[in-house]
């Protein structure tokens, strides 16, 4: 049975590697053969491939049916842009949004008239944003709503949150903005309907209650999974600080919720007369209890991808106790393991599926072999180095890393939380929602288990501690194979002495200094997908230059932390010589704070450099200004440099940067207009070049790259860099055909993702981010 769960369960999983859908029929033939082969053959160990195989296949044929039919719901392009009727009801709690909007998922239970003609299938199941004064958090459950749609997209880079996977794996079909908004009570709510109801009038009334608390937004995301009002100075602590598990309904809650009500029960029970029971029955009791207590939190926390996960191990959990003597912990593992993803095969799309069942399995590893189980301190140490390193050849292959702060702000939070914090949220939001008259003193209560553990996060997110040295992927494995013996010794003193080995090793490579750039042989140019903005990396040898730091919310969302870092961090890029902002609009110059405490930059100059310099960080260096006729090594590459003279502000004062090497060329010219366009060109243009590459100015706008700077240039290539379906409509389809006209290949960031541009001597290579892209992210080449 193990081995079988386990071939079904790598087959689940395999469909997200191979990159695309295999022919179901293929499949479903392939399962027939070999099962047909193992049921007659006479040779054991060839039945035995035989039966693994088919359920390999059987795991990947799961995967990529429902994959096909999440597929098929895709808004269709047809219906992009325009006003459509949609009814139907909210099924999630209703969160505040970037630039003042309420942020909603809908369920659909019926398309209006305006979708015409209907087509057979479509998205059940939609992101909206609300924009305007009459926005508000307080939606009626039923909605009848004007929307205008897109297809999922994200930004698509070597590194960075995905978006469009997450709207895949979520089963959002389409994403939108609001036009109007109605009640629809005339609908029929069916059972998934009301229960989103229930729980929404419990979050409202909790809400309401726990509003005067100063720590109510952390409040609602450790008893309710709701996280929408937390803010992105909330998210940093807590990214800082390695404990973002802590506000996710998982594990660890459903785990507490668990072992609360299993000791409270047992205890209950041994209280009784031992002949009342027998030893099954207080083992199924126990079970009973644990199941239900878990199912309900589940069902008050949203019943959400992650709350599901927990409450499966926790079930798996609990049939282990029920039959204790009859199976094993790694047994119990692997069969969660498949009903998790029998449950939900979009699984392996999720972070915390990985660490989930990681973090699990490095536990039972540890403990599952001691003859004599540790103290609670002792334990919870050693379960975190364990974690810590073990895990780290995992976080790195997920494209992130551990840090020491998180290392020792969970050994802080977690037993805070799980002996202080949940019992007492818990038992006094039970009370605010049983008796409304105890909201005075609940609350303060909530404020005084919750005071001490936000302030010693935000306290440990500004320790200076520097990040861990980069060991790469061998490294890493390494480390965790090391750290694994190290625990499973059996002698106390050669784990103490192998575990201080360790720790040194990572403290001296971590207090080292800065590492320098990872080598590349020859000359890139990167321009990242920042939706509605810029950012390109020059970098040649172990010279990094970066053009532009793509666009920011107020809110302080920014291209910077979800593209420009996790793509630097991937490429080995630690340190930047130089930052080049073109002028200080804030879809070319945002996120500065962000770059200036992730990464070293050297210097800084600019177009505008009074403009950027009131964005920097105190620390950071001087902004220079950008000269005409400076040219910058970086490595091989020549970086040359103009600006229209004058007192020029916002996109004509933009820096242009000519990047040239062996005759091949990219020009990046920011957001300059026509007529500085014709300005430069009066004054010679760019170098004469024997290949071209343009990022075309100011996003593709009508009012840029004007008919004689295109037959001018005439680039072999132009990139633009856009936001897809953006209220802007870059570029203007007069542009594009100005440069298909002159024979220009036309790429756009919106479509295609990050564009590479590697110069090489027999010719420049271009590549860009989506044709490698797995199946779910191909949808709109």
């Amino acid at each position: 049975m193990r081995a079988g769960i386990t071939a079904f369960s790598c087959g689940v999983i395999l469909l997200y590697s191979v990159g695309t859908i295999p022919a179901l029929p293929w499949l479903v033939s392939g399962i027939a053969v070999v099962w047909g082969v193992a049921w007659f053959t006479s040779r054991a160990l060839i039945a035995r491939i035989g039966v693994l195989a088919g359920w390999l296949l059987l795991g990947l044929a799961w995967s990529g049916g429902w994959s096909q039919e999440r597929l098929a719901t895709v808004l269709p392009a047809a219906l992009e842009g325009r006003e459509l009727t949609v009814l139907g009801h909210l099924c999630e709690l209703p969160a505040p949004g970037s630039y003042h909007s309420v942020r909603f998922s809908l369920c659909v239970q019926q398309w209006g008239a305006s979708v015409s003609p209907k087509p057979e299938v479509l998205p059940p199941r939609l992101r909206l944003a609300w924009y305007g004064d009459d926005a508000t958090l307080n939606l009626p459950h039923q909605l009848q709503l004007t929307v205008v749609l897109k297809q999922p997209h994200g930004s698509l880079n070597p590194a960075g949150f995905r978006y469009q996977s997450w709207l895949f794996r979520h089963g959002y079909g389409a994403t939108g903005t609001v036009r109007s908004v109605a009640a629809a009570p005339q609908l029929e709510c069916d059972l998934k309907c009301r229960f989103h109801r229930w729980r929404g009038g419990i979050a409202r009334a909790l809400g309401a209650a726990l509003e005067p608390g100063d720590y109510r937004r952390l409040a609602k995301a450790l008893l309710l999974g709701d996280r929408g009002e937390l803010t992105p100075a909330d998210w940093q602590v807590l990214e800082a600080t390695g404990t973002i598990h802590l506000v996710a309904i998982s594990g660890l809650h459903l785990g507490l919720i668990a072992a609360a009500v299993g000791l409270l029960v047992r205890w209950l029970l041994l209280a009784l007369p031992l002949h009342w029971l027998s030893p099954r029955q207080h083992r199924l009791l126990v079970a009973a209890s644990v199941a239900s207590a878990s199912l309900a939190y589940s069902l008050l926390a949203g019943f959400t991808v992650p709350t599901r996960r927990a409450l499966i191990m926790v079930l798996v959990g609990c049939w282990f106790l029920v039959r204790v003597r009859q199976t094993g912990l790694w047994l119990a593992w692997v069969i969660a393991l498949g009903l998790v993803l029998l449950q939900d095969p979009f699984s392996p799309l999720d972070r915390g599926f990985w660490l989930s069942f990681s973090a699990v399995a490095v536990l039972i590893l540890v403990f599952a072999r001691r003859q004599r189980p540790p103290g609670v301190l002792t334990a919870l140490v050693l379960a975190q180095v364990a974690v810590f390193f073990i895990l780290w050849p995992v976080l790195l292959w997920l494209g992130a890393s551990p840090s020491l702060v998180g290392m020792a702000a969970n050994l802080v939070a977690i037993p805070w939380l799980s002996l202080v914090v949940m019992p007492a949220l818990l038992f006094l939001g039970l009370a605010l929602w049983l008796f409304p008259v105890s909201a005075g003193w609940a609350v303060e209560g909530i404020d005084a288990v919750l005071m001490p553990l936000w302030l010693t996060l935000e306290s440990m997110a500004d320790w200076p501690v520097p990040d861990l040295p980069e060991v790469g992927w061998p490294g890493a494995l390494g480390l965790a194979a090391v750290v694994l013996v190290c625990l499973l010794l059996p002698e106390r003193r050669l784990r103490l002495a192998g575990g201080l080995i360790m720790v040194v090793s990572v403290a001296a490579g971590a207090w080292s200094g800065p590492s320098n750039n990872r080598r590349v042989a020859m000359p890139e140019v990167w321009i990242w997908d920042v939706g509605q903005g810029l950012s390109v990396l020059v970098r040649h040898q172990d010279q990094a230059l970066l053009y532009d730091t793509g666009p920011a919310t107020p809110s302080g969302l920014s291209a910077v932390d979800s593209v420009v870092l996790p793509s630097l961090r991937r490429l080995g890029v630690s340190r930047l010589n130089r930052l080049l902002l073109s002028h200080g609009d804030s879809d070319h110059a945002g996120g500065l704070p962000q770059l200036f405490a992730g990464i070293e930059v050297a210097s800084v100059y600019s177009g505008e450099p009074a403009r950027v310099a009131r964005r920097l960080p105190p620390a950071a260096p001087a902004v220079q200004h950008c000269e005409v006729g400076q040219v910058w090594q970086v490595g091989e590459l020549e970086v040359a440099f103009w600006r229209a003279p004058g007192e020029l502000a916002g996109n004509d004062a933009s820096c242009v940067a000519t990047v040239s090497w062996q005759g091949q060329q990219v020009v990046l010219p920011g957001d300059i207009t026509a007529e500085v366009e014709a300005h430069w060109l009066a004054q010679g243009g760019p170098a004469p070049a024997q290949w071209r590459a343009v990022v075309a100015p100011h996003h593709g706008s009508r009012t840029s790259s004007g008919p004689e700077w295109v037959r001018a240039l005439a680039p072999e290539l132009v990139v633009f860099s856009a936001g897809y379906r953006h209220r802007f409509g870059h570029p203007h389809p007069l542009v594009e055909t100005r440069y298909r006209e002159v024979g220009s290949r036309v790429l756009n960031t919106a479509h295609h993702g990050a564009v590479t541009i590697r110069f090489s001597a027999s010719g420049p290579v271009v590549e860009f981010q989506r044709a490698e892209a797995p199946f779910w992210l191909r949808q709109q080449l």
